[in-house]
């Protein structure tokens, strides 16, 4: 395969990961020029609060954000930490959002389309919404995502018999980054995308905050009430580190400004 698509404009930096500078129509029109595109799988990674921390620790988190084609800020967090930095983000492009909007387009555009994540009757519920929603959307396939490593392989070769334009990965991060990024080449999709919880969300059963919460940037308090004895310590100790290091780095700006 040749090279995977190129970047449509130069990427900012949000504790050193480049999140490119998109809005939501942007990263959509890129993503149909990917699935027509004849080059290598390109990957888009969406990354919130949490990414930002773990890949400061997680080399090999790093180097797969860095080696994404597309980067786009999964929070209201990433924006407001641009923004703090001098380096704005136009509008957060979340996972759910995308594939949200993407299932559309793909029935539209006559796109093939494979999930692979969830529970197996998570993954049951979201089919169902999405042949409701989407009737002449077209399935390349599916696959829940709780299968053991011996399977890695069989999984990689359903997907790439079925010829996918987009491959839509819900796992738990960092595996899923990791995962796409280690068998991009032989997925045989032109497009991957990693979507978290977004199965979930669009079958029912993960509940979305309500608009204004999403606007304000609260969606991790509304998931923080709902859930509180699994999240409480992830967003604790997680929220912390990261306006922690969103601190340093503006620090640091400043002071290296007023040496120059």
């Amino acid at each position: 395969m040749s090279e995977a698509m190129e970047r449509p404009r130069a990427a900012v930096e949000v504790l050193d990961c480049p999140i490119d500078s998109l809005t939501m129509d942007q990263t959509l029109a890129w993503c149909l020029d990917a699935c027509r595109s004849d080059r290598r799988a390109s990957i888009l990674l969406t990354a919130n609060a949490s990414h930002l921390v773990d890949m400061q620790r997680n080399p090999q988190l790093r180097q797969v954000c860095l080696a994404a084609d597309l980067v786009t800020a999964d929070g209201m967090s990433v924006v407001w930490a641009s923004r703090l930095l001098g380096r704005r983000l136009p509008e957060r492009v979340t996972g759910v959002d995308l594939l949200t909007h993407l299932l559309g387009l793909g029935e539209q555009h006559g796109l093939r389309v494979f999930f692979l994540g969830s529970k197996p009757n998570v993954l049951d519920r979201f089919l169902a919404v999405c042949r409701a929603k989407h009737p002449r959307l077209q399935l390349a396939g599916w696959r829940d995502g709780y299968f053991p490593a011996s399977e890695d392989e069989a999984v990689v070769q359903q997907i790439a018999a079925s010829r996918p334009d987009i491959l839509f990965v819900a796992m738990p991060s960092p595996f899923k980054d990791i995962w796409c990024q280690r068998h991009r080449d032989r997925l045989g999709a032109r497009l991957i995308i990693g979507v978290g919880g977004s199965f979930d969300v669009l079958a029912g059963i993960v509940p979305r905050a309500p608009p204004w919460m999403q606007r304000a940037g609260l969606e991790w308090g509304w998931r923080l009430m709902r859930e509180p004895r699994r999240l409480w310590r992830r967003y604790l100790f997680g929220n912390s580190r990261f306006i922690s290091l969103v601190m340093k780095s503006w620090v640091a700006g400043r002071l290296s400004r007023q040496h120059s």
